[in-house]
């Protein structure tokens, strides 16, 4: 076993004072950690800058190529030393130093495979997200934000990690309702919460199109017959509908084609959870967050491999 509480990674490019300052909040917290950064191809000296000032941790470079965040972030759960790994946005730190150490203890109920860590989004309202309802129970939700979160390693390995076509954007989803498959919930979390800056480096139509891609390849390998048409359809009317109304019709439109289009390429792929585990996710998305006593007639047996 590994010295330190846990792992920590972060993916990231271009974003060295963001970096920076959730390296300095990780140093900070009470457990000892396995820090590991993932540069995604940066060019503003971010692999150089993180060398020089922080030399204890584990610098992963980029062979050069842009691979996406969830290339990285599977990466880093390959690399961890300890089988807890938290993962937290570049552009994200810890303000309190106890939020690992009290998320650590979140993974006390075995069925748990990811914490989902409070946050609040600083540049548009101190609204806490992904928080529990009820602390002094297992409260399950449907998935969680990749901003801020923990995993157990051992099934995030064993069940391949993100899928790496998604590169960004809804991912989260897809692991969540693949680890239900197995037997593993999602827990929303209630340590003390992790900021998180926005970074205004978005570039909004691109963001759209990916979620809408996203959003159509989750109901492509995940949803089983005779559900699938139906998800589906819903999926691409809701997203256009969405896209026209937030401005981004013409975004939302390009991300369903690139969708369909990489279903197709991805035919062989589809691997579709059980009906049974498919209801249980829509069920949370509905009525979630629910206990977890609530659920467990519902869950499969724990699968790790």
């Amino acid at each position: 076993m590994s010295a330190v509480a846990a792992s920590l990674v972060i993916p990231t490019k271009n974003r060295w004072e963001d970096l920076h300052r959730a390296l300095q909040s990780c140093q900070k917290q009470t457990v000892p950690l396995d820090l590991i950064v993932l540069d995604d191809g940066s060019t503003d000296g971010t692999p150089e800058k993180v060398a020089a000032a922080f030399p204890h941790v584990r610098l992963v470079r980029s062979d050069g190529a842009s691979r996406g965040p969830t290339v990285r972030r599977n990466q880093g759960v390959e690399l961890a030393q300890a089988e807890i790994v938290f993962s937290l946005d570049d552009d994200a730190e810890f303000v309190s130093p106890r939020t690992v150490e009290q998320t650590l203890a979140e993974f006390d109920e075995p069925r748990v495979g990811i914490v989902g860590i409070p946050y609040i989004d600083v540049r548009k309202d101190q609204v806490v997200r992904q928080k529990s309802p009820d602390p002094s129970r297992v409260m399950v939700a449907e998935t969680f934000v990749g901003a801020a979160y923990a995993v157990r390693r051992a099934p995030c390995l064993a069940l391949g990690g993100y899928r790496e076509q998604w590169f960004q954007y809804g991912e989260e989803g897809d692991l969540s309702i693949r680890m239900l498959a197995r037997g593993w919930v999602v827990r929303l979390g209630s340590a003390d919460p992790v900021h998180h800056h926005e970074s205004p480096r978005r570039h909004v139509g691109r963001m759209l199109a990916l979620y809408r891609r996203n959003d159509i390849l989750f109901a492509w390998h995940n949803v089983p017959w005779p559900r699938f048409p139906i998800h589906c359809l819903g999926t691409t009317l809701k997203g256009l509908w969405f896209g026209l109304r937030s401005g981004g019709f013409w975004s939302s439109l390009k991300g369903v084609g690139w969708g369909y289009s990489a279903m197709l390429r991805h035919g062989a792929d589809r691997q579709p959870v059980p009906m049974s585990v498919y209801r249980l996710s829509r069920k949370l998305r509905k009525q979630g967050p629910l206990p977890l006593e609530d659920i467990l007639p519902d869950l499969p047996s724990i699968a790790e491999g």
